[in-house]
């Protein structure tokens, strides 16, 4: 008698291990999937993109377990549920991360804004030092189109920063310094050329 009371209590205890373990964590998926999300809101895919590709692979990849273990007869997702406190854990780092990068690249935005208007300044007096013979003005007035441009540009990625762009704003910028500089180191060598 005991032994039947005894290997049923075990039975039974068997029965509940595998129907705790065959039962799909919804509500966690559901989480790590809200955690992903959130990351992504954060623009962890523009700040981030090598973290946040590799938070989206292990996503993909515990979702591919599951529903290779929702085929089975006897499901089971007790070896899932820690991969899912990993992939959650590790969208709270992203999340946390694109913050800090964020504020990287605002403010490298902010310094090399700073660092195109005193080469525009500077472009302004070498322009007023620049010889000036006959194709001298020509090329002159193609060098004040394009610091007018120049400062367009700059007046426009102002407004991305103002947004919160500030990727978008960093990358402009990188690209108006490079044509700022460009003019500069023009403008000195023709300066340098005259006064040889």
């Amino acid at each position: 008698m005991k032994k039947r009371v005894l290997m049923g209590v075990m039975y039974l205890a068997m029965v509940a291990l595998l129907l705790g373990c065959g039962k799909e964590p919804v509500a966690q998926i559901d989480a790590v999937k809200a955690a992903v999300e959130a990351a992504k809101t954060a623009q962890a895919d523009v700040y981030l993109q090598a973290d946040y590709s590799a938070l989206r692979d292990s996503l993909n990849a515990v979702l591919a377990n599951i529903e290779t273990q929702k085929s089975k007869l006897f499901k089971s997702f007790g070896a899932v549920k820690p991969k899912l406190d990993q992939v959650l854990a590790q969208a709270g780092e992203v999340a946390a991360k694109t913050g800090t990068k964020k504020e990287e690249v605002k403010r490298e935005a902010e310094a090399l804004m700073t660092e195109i208007r005193t080469v525009i300044e500077e472009n302004k007096t070498l322009i007023t030092k620049a010889p000036r013979g006959k194709e001298g003005q020509a090329v002159l007035e193609q060098i004040k189109a394009e610091m007018t441009a120049i400062e367009e540009s700059l007046g426009e990625t102002q407004g991305l920063l103002d947004k919160g762009a500030f990727m978008d704003a960093l990358n402009r910028l990188r690209a108006t310094n490079e044509s700022a500089k460009g003019i500069n180191t023009e403008l000195k060598d023709a300066i340098a050329k005259v006064k040889r």
